[in-house]
Formats: structure tokens, sequence, C-alpha cells
């Protein structure tokens, strides 16, 4: 049995053996989201991190499909912690867009160009990314392989990171720029964990 805890959603613990699989919700998120000043446009770049080919959503369905097909116990808990910390992160992003946008009127929405989102969605958040493409499952792979796949992971990590930075550079609000860069360390982090995970299965010959 593999039990992880992790501050994924406030905190998850989750148990993964013949006899149960559960998650724990704690209702706090993982960095602080206190955001005072509307931002229609700020919000409408940052959905990509919800929907977004190389978001927060892609993500943890990618890392929490390929742990399945991991070859050991190290790799199956390594993919399922971090998928499941991305499920914390889409939460974040989901309360980041949600404050950007509170108490928006519908000329400050079409200013913004979110009027598209808006007579689909109205003002519920839609996974897509920031030219309004929904999401789809053909931005993640699972392929089997663990060699293949950790590359896969390695790659994701980075463009996130990369996006991460794309997206500060974008505002000079610092309450959207501290979770940000909390965001944008999780990808470094989470890069550097499956660069080692992937060349211990390089020395073990899983290839």
């Amino acid at each position: 049995m593999i039990t992880i805890k992790t501050i994924g959603f406030g905190l998850i613990v989750l148990g993964l053996g013949r006899r149960f699989k559960m998650f724990k919700y704690v209702k706090s998120l993982e960095y602080p989201i206190n955001i005072k000043k509307k931002d229609l446009r700020m919000a409408k770049y940052l959905i990509t991190q919800y929907g977004g080919a190389n978001g927060e959503l892609a993500a943890a369905c990618r890392y929490l499909n390929q742990r399945f097909t991991m070859p050991d116990d190290k790799g199956k808990a390594l993919l399922t912690d971090i998928g499941t910390e991305e499920l914390a992160h889409i939460e974040m992003i989901s309360a980041m867009v949600y404050q950007l946008m509170k108490d928006a009127t519908l000329e400050e929405i079409k200013q913004a160009g979110l009027e598209s989102n808006y007579t689909e969605h109205g003002k519920d958040l839609f996974p897509t990314d920031s030219n309004g493409v929904p999401f789809t499952a053909s931005y993640f792979a699972a392929v089997g392989d663990p060699i293949a796949d950790l590359v896969e992971d390695m790659a994701a990590e980075q463009k996130a990171r990369a996006i991460y930075e794309n997206l500060i550079d974008l505002t000079n609000d610092p309450d959207v720029i501290g979770p940000l860069l909390f965001l944008r360390q999780r990808e470094v982090i989470h890069f550097q964990r499956f660069k080692e995970l992937y060349e211990e299965y390089l020395k073990k010959g899983y290839k």
C-alpha cells in the first residue's frame, strides 16, 4: 500500500491499495489568493493555465493516468503526488480568475473580449486556453512507457513554467504575481522530481 500526504487541495491524503482509494479534502488553498482589483484581461490570459494545453488540468490528467503503468511503487507514488497537487493548482487558478472577474459588468466583459465566453457560460468558469479554445484530452499523453511518459512530463513542467513567467510579465499587481511565482516554483520542483526518476529508470534499464 502507498500512502501519500501532500498539500494539494489544502491537504489531500491519498491511499492506493487493493482495499481503498481515498481523497481527504481540507478546505483551504495551497497558497492564499486575495486579489483586490478587477482585471478581466488578466483573467482571460490566466484561464489558459486552467484549460490550455500546458495548463494544470492537462497536467493533473496526464500524471494521474500515467501513474498506473509506472514500473514500481516509487514511480506510482511520485506521479500520484504531483498529479494530486496539480488539482490544487486548478483550484488556485480558478480562485484567481473568479476574483479578477468579481462583480464585472457586461460592458467590462465586452471590453475584455470575453463576450463569447459569457454567451456560452455566463460567469461560470470553463476550461479553455486564453484564445477560448476548449480543453481536450488530446493535450496529455499516456503511452505506457515510463521513459517516454517522464520525458513528456518534464517537457510539460518546463512549458508551464515558461507560461507562468509570461503571465507574470503581463501584470504589475502583487496580489496576482505572488501566487504566480509560487506556481512557477512548483513547476520547477516537479521538473526536478521527474528528472530524478527518469535518470533512475534509465539506470535500471526501463527503456
